[in-house]
């Protein structure tokens, strides 16, 4: 049954966010399983189908995107992602509501560029690969791992710094504490779990900042 409500234009006018995406359509099932495993696997989110990244309505073309979307949701996201679609007419034009829900169980992958399976998640409005430290501190927090911090020479360094400037990446630690990358990542994980520091994620890099900045 179609619906009408200014329930849609109410969620345009909010505009792309961490939990909200516009797709003008679906023709790619591979590309649309990046932003559902995104959304599941950061804070849950929205996907409206036939509406432009400017925010104008175009509608959807026919059912054949839902068809796609459920490939995408099935075939080319491990695990398969459940969604909730409902479709919307908004000035006479059909629209696609696709709710994601947050993730319950282990981090969902989808195909990169290249076809390899990858986790991504939802920064703003784009999609980004996950880290090995935020995997392994999603690890962590699941497992209810209890962590305790000796404050020896990195561990030092890396609070010295953060104190002198604000952000630090993982080379940036490595160097500075002039230790390897899995124990500057492992120091890492544990500081952000204990909710001393915390991620920051851009497209070209992740950095690192004191939780209370």
């Amino acid at each position: 049954m179609h619906l009408k409500s200014t329930y849609i234009k109410d969620l345009i006018a909010k505009g792309e966010n961490q939990q909200l995406d516009f797709k003008f359509e679906i023709t790619d099932s591979k590309k649309i399983a990046r932003t559902l495993s995104a959304f599941s696997n950061t804070d849950g989110g929205t996907l409206l189908i036939g509406v432009k990244d400017n925010g104008s309505i175009s509608g959807i073309n026919s059912s054949e995107e839902y068809h796609m979307l459920e490939a995408a949701a099935e075939m080319y996201c491990s695990p398969p992602i459940s969604f909730q679609a409902k479709e919307w007419i908004v000035d006479g034009k059909p629209i696609l509501e696709i709710k994601i829900a947050k993730r319950t169980g282990i981090p969902h992958k989808a195909p990169n560029h290249d076809g390899k399976m990858m986790i991504f998640i939802r920064v703003g409005d784009q999609n980004l690969l996950a880290n090995r430290v935020l995997l392994k501190v999603w690890n962590k927090k699941e497992k209810n791992i209890q962590i305790r911090i000796e404050y020896k020479e990195a561990e030092k360094a890396l609070l010295n710094y953060l104190n002198q400037h604000t952000q630090i990446t993982l080379t940036e630690f490595c160097n500075i504490a002039m230790i390897p990358k899995f124990k500057a990542e492992n120091i890492l994980v544990d500081f952000i779990v204990l909710d001393i520091i915390k991620f920051n994620f851009t497209e070209k890099q992740t950095y690192y900042t004191l939780a209370d900045e």
